[in-house]
């Protein structure tokens, strides 16, 4: 007898992987794949989406005609702000504009000027002011740049909703897509913003459904449910707001650190300045306050400088553990030591100093910085909410002195450390399944740790 799986493709801006899940949701399958970025029209780099969409269907009809499992579902989780435009016909209008490719400055500051005060629009979008990456205004800036091409769009479509219509045919839009930082969502009015409405743009976005939709239809000869797409970050957060029954912050580490609040009270930052500071929606549209940091990227910067400072191959890093004399020394006579190449701190010196004479004492010190760092960030998106729990998955996850060093900190609340390598595809999963998660889920899938906070004497 076949297995019965649910089929995920997870595209990263890297790595693109699919993974077929069991009804308990254990992987059974995985493949994973790259492709070179393209050029657009100006010579940025960009998704080589031909290249995506053929690996799509190829890697899903051979599974089908290998006939070893059922697929009775499929979902798909991709990075957010981004759109595909395509026209009556269904063809694709212009590449996929990368989220890192910058507005002309003169269409941002017409923006404003149309839809200000920029404090009060951000604030009312949850949104720092991040150029392409707010992807509502690539919208405005196609409408005014390129009118031409504007005129052909029919359907403006997230990149998670243009996979599942690659499937379907159907045009949708959801919630956590259209929430993470695009500048169309109006959070007070929990409608499209009203610029989004008077530039006539909703008439290019389609019908918005709930993110657990799911549309059955004959696929290749097979009956499949085929989902409508979730936004990454939303659905790595989806497998803990489903078992988790008290309230939590997660800290999800990896290039980015960026720290989940999905219980605050007041999601919409007041600090329109600090770019750092967003908001993403859950499923059911409720907003989620988050802070990000560049952690991983400077964390690489700097174990680079210190591995040549020392003389040491690119893995030693990883053998040092915890040394409780070691941190006490450090913590005892603290003082900044490094100067950070990818983050902005007030408190860093002009130049890196580095006095120790043994790689693990300068390690222990980079540690303690960067984790200084982090509980600033988890502070920010605590804001004044009682929340007791906080959950820690993704590289620094297995980092010894980075999660001693924050239970330490954090001794008053409960911290536990989750293996959710399958983050987002697993949220994909769950976000169109019937099934329940318990409280067992996360031990049982995640492989959940607490930990107990050191006491310095």
């Amino acid at each position: 007898m076949k297995k019965k799986v649910t089929a995920v493709f997870d595209i990263g801006k890297t790595n693109k992987k699919f993974f077929l899940f069991d009804t308990n949701f254990k992987e059974v399958h995985k493949e994973y794949t790259s492709f070179e970025e393209i050029e657009d029209e100006d010579g940025h780099p960009t998704e080589n989406l031909p290249a995506l969409q053929k690996w799509l269907k190829d890697v899903f009809n051979r599974i089908l005609e290998a006939k070893v499992f059922e697929v009775k579902a499929i979902n798909f989780s991709t990075y957010g702000a981004s759109f595909v435009h395509i026209d009556a016909h269904g063809n694709r209008l212009t590449p996929l504009y990368n989220y890192t490719k910058p507005l002309p400055e003169n269409i941002v500051t017409e923006f404003f000027e149309e839809y200000g005060p920029r404090e009060e629009f951000l604030r009312d979008t949850g949104c720092a002011d991040l150029s392409m990456l707010n992807s509502g205004l690539q919208l405005y800036w196609l409408k005014k740049s390129k009118p031409k091409v504007y005129s052909k769009i029919k359907y403006a479509l997230h990149l998670p909703q243009y996979l599942s219509y690659i499937f379907t045919g159907i045009p949708l839009s959801e919630y956590t897509s259209i929430g993470c930082h695009t500048a169309l969502w109006d959070y007070s009015k929990k409608d499209y913003h009203t610029w989004v409405y008077r530039e006539g743009i909703d008439k290019i976005l389609p019908p918005i459904v709930s993110t657990e939709t799911s549309i059955n239809m004959n696929y290749n000869g097979s009956r499949i449910k085929i989902g409508v797409g979730i936004h990454d970050s939303s659905a790595a957060l989806l497998p803990y707001v489903r078992s988790i029954k008290k309230k939590f912050v997660l800290v999800s580490t990896g290039t980015w650190s960026i720290v989940f609040n999905p219980f605050t009270e007041k999601p919409i930052s007041e600090e329109t300045d600090n770019k750092d500071a967003i908001n993403y929606m859950r499923i059911n549209g409720k907003p989620v306050k988050a802070t990000r940091m560049f952690l991983g990227n400077e964390y690489k910067v700097q174990v680079n400088k210190l591995d040549k400072h020392f003389g040491v191959n690119d893995d030693y890093h990883r053998s040092v553990k915890f040394d409780y004399d070691t941190c006490f020394e450090i913590i005892q006579d603290f003082k900044h030591c490094y100067r950070w190449e990818s983050i902005t701190d007030v408190d860093m010196p002009e130049k890196t100093h580095i006095s120790y004479h043994k790689y693990e004492h300068a390690y222990h010190q980079l540690m303690t910085e960067l984790v200084m760092l982090q509980i600033k960030s988890i502070k920010e998106a605590l804001g004044n909410n009682s929340i007791a729990r906080i959950y820690v998955d993704g590289g620094f996850s297995n980092n010894d002195i980075y999660i001693k060093l924050l239970s330490h900190h954090f001794k008053d609340k409960k911290l536990s450390t989750t293996d959710a390598s399958l983050g987002s595809a697993l949220g994909a999963a769950i976000s169109i399944s019937d099934n329940k998660l318990n409280s067992k889920f996360l031990k049982q899938n995640y492989a959940l740790k607490k930990h107990v906070p050191f006491i310095l004497k």
